[in-house]
């Protein structure tokens, strides 16, 4: 059971829209290594695990994943806010606008959109623990 807090576990103030650093910061939210594919990997993998307390951890941190999404789409949010096609024209913000103007969506940097079918749920502990480490070791 979750609860929710209608606050962000950190709050994001960015002053100045830059859908330059958008572009490159949507990958953490829906790329093969962000928030999306994390929260949904430990979320769905903790059913299979035979060990209620691992169990537990997989559903703690598949939760705090969701934490980190909602934070990243506040950020890419506040970059992205009120600005005009004009202002993202010749950004590399420009061929995402064309689909979701200013909208949050979970998608790469490179456009191709959050797909489930990259997210490693074997039913085997050992190989979905090590594929959630390579995972959370991406640094942005």
């Amino acid at each position: 059971m979750w609860i929710y807090e209608k606050k962000l576990q950190y709050p994001v103030k960015i002053a100045n829209p830059n859908p330059k650093l958008a572009q490159v910061i949507i990958s953490q939210l829906g790329g093969p290594d962000g928030e999306m594919g994390a929260a949904m990997r430990y979320l769905h993998q903790r059913y299979s695990c035979p060990y209620e307390k691992v169990t537990g951890i997989l559903t703690d941190i598949g939760s705090e994943e969701l934490s980190h999404l909602e934070m990243v789409a506040a950020v890419i949010h506040q970059l992205t806010r009120n600005l005009t096609a004009e202002q993202i024209a010749g950004t590399p913000f420009a061929t995402y606008f064309v689909d979701h103007t200013t909208g949050v969506y979970p998608i790469a940097a490179s456009g191709v959109p959050f797909d489930m079918k990259y997210v490693g749920v074997k039913g085997d502990i050992l190989a979905d623990l090590n594929e959630d480490l390579a995972a959370d070791a991406t640094i942005l």
